[in-house]
């Protein structure tokens, strides 16, 4: 019999003879939120998709997701689940816990939403300081290289790119293009605040230089829809950006499984 790949399949005997293997486990997170009109809001059922398809090819083993993150801006658009900032650190805290508990220290965190980014560096950061186990973060939408984007999109990619455009439209029509709305694709219905370009819900723009300003994204867009235009995206740009994501991640398990968290100056033995 094959190997269980996600730890919610497993029971908890079959996960207590992995633990001889040492395993690497994945930890995922996402969002619940808008993405524009026409795609589904719970965009964290791509990272979870994705992470058991880089658990399956790697031998790796991914956690259950914590579906919900850190999004206030998106807070004025109804259907979104939005935990506040100490909500989301104190989860992440148990949830890697609760494997560094049992020894298993190889954690990798998969991040499908980017404003997860700056409380997961705080709580690792933590959580290093008070176990000595160092644990790596993949912001899985951000790693994607120039390469990619020119493969998926060509000369468009700069334009494919965006909140409620590129990656998600093109992934969502490679994974689950049943639960897409084509006809209500549109382009970006960007607004101005207090007369200024906005830059996303970061803030303005003032004679070419950013200010930050704390904006919802019903302050910066009409359709949800911050930038980005989803009518580029394709199922074959999806399958190029979920495929370098499963080789990537399945690298990167290789390397992480060779290292020890708590030796920092350790050369890995990794084979090529």
């Amino acid at each position: 019999m094959n190997a269980k790949h996600a730890l919610k399949d497993m029971t908890w005997v079959e996960f207590r003879e992995r633990l001889e293997e040492r395993p690497v486990m994945l930890l995922p997170l996402g969002s619940q939120e808008e993405q524009g009109p026409h795609a589904p809001m719970g965009d964290y059922m791509l990272t979870q998709r994705i992470s058991e398809m880089a658990a399956e090819k790697s031998g790796a083993i991914a956690a259950p997701i914590m579906p919900f993150g850190y999004a206030d801006f998106f807070k004025t658009v109804p259907g979104g689940i939005q935990l506040r900032a100490k909500t989301f650190s104190m989860v992440l805290d148990d949830m890697a816990s609760a494997f560094l508990e049992h020894g298993i220290e190889r954690l990798i965190i998969f991040n499908g939403h980017s404003s997860n980014a700056p409380l997961i560096d705080q709580t690792v950061r933590l959580i290093k300081k008070r176990t000595g186990v160092t644990i790596p973060a993949l912001h899985i939408w951000r790693i994607l290289p120039a390469s990619l984007w020119k493969d998926a999109h060509g000369d468009k990619a700069n334009a494919a790119k965006g909140h409620g455009g590129d990656p998600l439209t093109s992934v969502y029509k490679y994974l689950y293009p049943e639960l897409l709305r084509p006809d209500l694709i549109s382009k970006s219905g960007a607004k101005r605040a207090f007369g200024m370009a906005t830059d996303g819900v970061g803030g303005s723009t003032f004679q070419g230089a950013p200010v930050a300003m704390p904006l919802d994204v019903t302050d910066v867009t009409d359709n949800g829809i911050i930038s980005g235009d989803p009518t580029i995206a394709t199922t074959e740009a999806g399958k190029l950006i979920v495929d370098w994501l499963v080789d990537f991640t399945t690298q990167f398990v290789a390397h992480w499984r060779a290292c020890d968290p708590r030796k920092i100056d350790h050369q890995p033995d990794v084979p090529k």
